[in-house]
């Protein structure tokens, strides 16, 4: 009977994740905030921007939609992985994936977007490199980061498929 409970109070725990998942609903719209304002400024800033900088403010705001899709991803995959199931019926334009993406492929999908993100950052600042706004120490450190978070990513999937052949 103590076993029962202690397994019914663990199992309700799962609970306390959910204002976390609320928590990032609120990024996701901090993140739009500042989505709408970097528009606003490559908007207003458009006819007197080099080519670069025309570039630099698309990879922004690519920058800024990856980082949403990230959260959306963490927000729906861990709800459903570590929460309760999300019933996709009486929704036709659900997406699919989001009720079939695993631990695995959350982490997998979690890491693909840091490697995007890492990527954009450090075209962002081979771009500024002319400028003299980076200097070689941080480009140095840019780009361990992102062979680091790539090393990584190649790692963590091929340790998920060996886990997965075994099984």
């Amino acid at each position: 009977m103590i076993e029962r409970a202690i397994e019914s109070v663990l199992f309700r725990s799962r609970w306390i994740m959910a204002p976390f998942y609320l928590g990032l609903v609120v990024s996701l719209l901090v993140l739009l905030f500042k989505f709408g304002t970097e528009v606003l400024h490559f908007i207003t800033h458009a006819i007197g921007a080099t080519e670069s900088d025309t570039i630099l403010g698309i990879l922004a705001l690519v920058d800024l939609t990856l980082t949403g899709n990230l959260v959306l991803i963490v927000i729906f995959s861990g709800y459903e992985n570590f929460v309760s199931k999300i019933d996709p019926e009486g929704h036709p334009d659900w997406p699919e994936w989001m009720t079939r993406v695993d631990f695995t492929g959350l982490k997998q999908k979690l890491l693909a977007s840091i490697v995007a993100i890492s990527a954009i950052q450090l075209l962002k600042a081979f771009m500024n490199i002319d400028k003299g706004q980076m200097s070689e120490n941080t480009l140095m450190w840019l780009v361990i980061i992102h062979v680091v978070f790539v090393g990584s990513s190649l790692v963590l999937a091929w340790s998920d498929k060996l886990g997965n052949s075994k099984h």
